[in-house]
């Protein structure tokens, strides 16, 4: 009989369900995602031009990407007003808002480490 290896991902948080750790990665991961979320978690509402100006590097095109994704994950609420020219506001939703706690626990982290340097 062959036996499997298993990996931190693998490991089951109770013996029915799975770690759901390379779902959550998949919903927040990458280099933008994060970065999007804190400023609508913490910061609020904003439109498109807003956020951009908001996260230095970013391109329209990656941050329309991004926000798509985060939208379709249900992590950010898109809202467009019937106005000419369209106005789009992006905000975080009741999912995205509960991860304020896992940026305070970063932040927390941070400032602990090494006098957070």
């Amino acid at each position: 009989m062959s036996q499997t290896r298993t990996t931190p991902v693998d490991v089951a948080i109770s013996d029915t369900v799975p770690c759901p750790a390379p779902r959550v990665i998949g919903m927040i991961g990458g280099k933008w995602k994060l970065l999007i979320l804190q400023i609508l978690i913490f910061q609020g509402t904003k439109r498109f031009g807003a956020l951009r100006k908001s996260i230095d590097g970013i391109t329209q095109t990656m941050l329309t990407n991004q926000l798509r994704a985060l939208e379709a994950d249900g992590l950010v609420i898109r809202k467009v007003y019937a106005e000419v020219p369209p106005r789009v506001e992006y905000s975080a939703s009741k999912d995205g808002l509960a991860l304020a706690p896992v940026f305070t626990s970063m932040h927390d982290w941070w400032v602990n480490r090494s006098g957070g340097a």
